[in-house]
């Protein structure tokens, strides 16, 4: 085993510990919570290594990372999930890969996704990303819809063809009314999933929660965690 094998093997490990105790804690069980490895700007090599390690679920956040990468590991059994802000002229990219696009926050998108996802003759999973310090209409510092933007949202995703919803995804925000209040602002979006579901029963993911928070994540009842430093390292500075 090389020294980045094992490196990534204790950092999974200690990953892993965490959500056990996290999930143990909560009540639930280990088996109801996904870990999402978050691999931007760290190389397919070591998207190689933690799929060895057992990993089936990464995430990227900028296409021109990310496109090269899938295809260099198209043949490992992953499920790649985009979760950065999506402009709508790298959604042709990104459907090409993309099992999962974690980042649906406005109409435009959406419409850009179902033409991509005909084009390229794939079905995309969707989440619509909740900005909970975003203004009634607007969106969020770190992109995401208002909270009550989800309906029409979550219907126009439905309704598009080649297109799934499949559920939420928020960033725990640094400003507004839950700066600082973690488990409350994934608590906010677990209620905010309990109301989607009530319209489109499929869409249970609840995407919430990293390396630093993911415990108040799994205590609030994510079903995905999105989790890159804890398991890779320090990210190298981006110039």
């Amino acid at each position: 085993m090389t020294d980045r094998e094992s490196e990534l093997a204790e950092n999974l490990a200690r990953v892993e510990e965490r959500l056990s105790s996290a999930c143990a804690a909560a009540g639930r069980g280990r088996d109801e919570v996904t870990l999402i490895v978050v691999t931007k700007t760290y190389p397919a090599s070591d998207v190689r290594l933690l799929a060895d390690l057992g990993v089936r679920h990464v995430a990227e956040n900028r296409d021109q990372d990310a496109a090269p990468k899938a295809e260099a590991c198209a043949d490992l059994p992953l499920t790649w999930h985009f979760v950065g802000q999506l402009q709508t002229n790298k959604v042709r990219s990104v459907a090409g890969y993309a099992h999962l696009v974690q980042s649906v926050d406005r109409p435009k998108l959406v419409t850009a996704l179902s033409a991509a996802a005909a084009h390229a003759g794939r079905e995309l999973g969707c989440l619509v990303q909740i900005a909970l310090d975003a203004e009634s209409g607007g969106r969020g510092a770190r992109g995401g819809a208002a909270p009550e933007q989800l309906a029409e949202l979550a219907a126009l995703v439905a309704g598009s063809p080649g297109l799934r919803i499949d559920g939420l995804m928020t960033v725990a925000p640094l400003a507004g009314p839950y700066a600082g209040r973690e488990q409350a602002a994934f608590e906010r979006l677990v209620e905010l999933s309990s109301r989607l579901r009530a319209d489109h029963p499929a869409a249970t993911m609840v995407s919430a929660g990293m390396s630093a928070d993911l415990e108040q994540a799994v205590a609030a009842g994510a079903t995905h965690v999105r989790v890159g430093t804890a398991v890779l390292g320090a990210r190298p500075r981006l110039g």
